[in-house]
């Protein structure tokens, strides 16, 4: 006898199979002027959370969506970069958001601050003539169109005001609603916000509630995005694969299963295209050792709050970039097991090496932004150890579980498309990366993309294409150097390449006696 479980599930494959069926309209029945997008974010969702027994909505999604097999987060991989990674198609190296804190001379001359504040946000923008992003974002692409975008985020204020800093349409948020003269209609529509909570679910529902409102609507956006605050708000607390986390794995899919719901219930299958992602993967932590502390203990940083050496979570900005300074530094940090992948700038324009011995460039991660990258960026060492519930992926940072770092674990995401534009059931191996989602995007709504975004269009994913898919392949970038106290430091930087396009798979560093 089947479960309720098992037959509501497979009720759900059936509904999507027949839907897909429909969906094989003839040409001449297809307006493809009238098609919107969806984009879904689950914060820190992880490949193996995607199981039916956590996520049945998901699961049966992905199951006839198209799936991009090989997806990847930007790095740092952190929340507010990718955030402004997919919102204008581009790296860091770009787009001038360097992390999840950020440090602007001419804002603050003395300390970064913190990307998930929309305050802190707005004055960057006010000091620096509107320049938070110095690469144009989909929602200015859109505005030049005559279209809007609506961003729907229980996140971080910072998180959501980065997809839509320009606020063409609108940001809701429970802690920031833009244009503030909406508050007070979509308060009337949906409800007052709730409180924050862990999980997030009363914010997540809200938050849905408003999508449903908006956006599944006759007069709704062109562009929609919706970024849900779990699992990683709880995963960071509690940890990968605990009770707790798994209940807000459920929490965000059962939200999905309600947009999904009420695209069939209104008829719009054939109108709404959805695009499901995540900003970033997820580690345990087993860290003791904090960068700051250990830069005073080794008298390379007078104090905390000594502007000699400014830190950006990894980010170290030397003061007059002092060369003697920065290399030693460097040398310092890779004598320690704690510490991974170091990079600093070219050793030449276009190299893919740093020019410190031993470390990498910018160049090789899209982080060499020409005004905004700092002197040294430091990650924490990994490798592939499981926790205690056998969830691989471990990494020496401090706290509970978490994500920035360089491997395969933290970038490695999915990325699932459903809807009239996509192919059902198809599955890829080729790269992809948070960068690809706005290209992609504009060319389903028929909207050229800016010289500036450095993302592809995904057309091995879209029905109707004719273009040749390229052949990718793997290459490893090595650099390293000898240790002080003996033995030797080693980088090894693995990336996919695609034709004009490199993906970067990992980053590790290994010491040898």
């Amino acid at each position: 006898m089947k479960t309720i479980f098992q037959l509501s599930f497979w009720a759900l494959i059936f509904s999507f199979s027949a839907n897909a069926h429909a969906e094989q309209a003839p040409a001449a029945e297809r307006d493809t002027s009238a098609i919107h997008t969806i984009i879904v974010v689950f914060d820190g969702l992880r490949p193996d959370y995607i199981k039916p027994e956590w996520m049945p909505n998901l699961y049966a999604f992905s199951k006839l969506a198209a799936y991009g097999k090989d997806n990847h987060s930007v790095f740092p991989t952190v929340t507010r970069v990718n955030a402004a990674s997919y919102a204008t198609g581009s790296y860091p190296a770009a787009h001038g958001l360097m992390g999840n804190a950020i440090y602007l001379p001419a804002v603050n001359a003395r300390k970064s601050m913190s990307t998930g504040n929309a305050g802190n946000l707005r004055h960057i923008m006010d000091t620096t003539s509107g320049k938070l992003l110095t690469a144009p974002s989909l929602g200015e692409v859109l505005r030049a169109h005559g279209e809007k975008m609506f961003v729907y985020s229980s996140g971080t204020t910072g998180q959501a005001f980065l997809q839509n800093h320009t606020v063409n349409g609108a940001v809701i948020n429970p802690d920031l609603v833009l244009p503030e003269s909406f508050k007070a209609e979509l308060t009337a529509s949906v409800g007052a916000p709730p409180a924050d909570a862990t999980p997030n679910t009363a914010r997540h529902q809200w938050i849905t509630d408003a999508l449903c409102r908006y956006t599944l609507a006759a007069d709704g956006p062109l562009v929609s995005a919706i970024w849900f605050s779990d699992p990683d708000g709880t995963a960071h607390e509690h940890g990968i694969g605990v009770p707790i986390t798994i209940q807000a794995l459920k929490s965000v899919d059962a939200q999905l299963g309600r947009i999904l719901d009420t695209v069939r219930a209104r008829g719009l299958e054939r109108v709404f295209n959805i695009i499901v992602t995540a900003d970033h993967g997820f580690v345990t932590h087993t860290g003791k050792e904090g960068l700051t502390d250990f830069l005073i203990q080794k008298r390379l940083k007078k104090s905390k709050d000594s502007d000699d050496i400014v830190l950006a979570d990894g980010a170290l900005y030397i003061k007059d970039h002092n060369p003697a300074l920065v290399q030693k530094v460097v040398e310092a940090l890779q004598e320690q097991e704690w510490v991974g992948a170091i990079f600093t700038r070219a050793a030449k324009p276009g190299s893919m090496k740093g020019k410190i011995k031993g470390t990498l460039s910018f160049e090789s991660i899209h982080w060499n932004h020409p005004q905004r990258a700092a002197d040294i960026l430091v990650a924490e060492n990994w490798n592939n150890n499981k926790n205690s519930l056998g969830y691989a992926g471990t990494d020496f940072a401090r706290g509970v579980a978490g994500h920035g770092g360089s491997s395969s674990w933290e970038i490695h995401i999915p990325l699932i498309a459903y809807g009239p534009s996509f192919k059902p059931s198809f599955e890829s191996n080729l790269p992809t990366s948070n960068i690809d989602i706005a290209p992609t995007v504009l060319h389903i709504h028929h909207i050229a993309a800016p010289a500036q975004m450095q993302g592809r269009v995904m057309y091995e994913l879209l029905r109707h294409n004719n273009i040749k898919p390229l052949t990718p392949k793997k290459e490893n970038i090595f650099s390293e150097a000898k240790l002080k106290q003996g033995g030797k430091y080693k980088l090894t930087l693995e990336r996919t390449v695609l034709g004009k396009y490199s993906y970067i798979n990992y980053v590790s560093a290994t010491r040898t006696p």
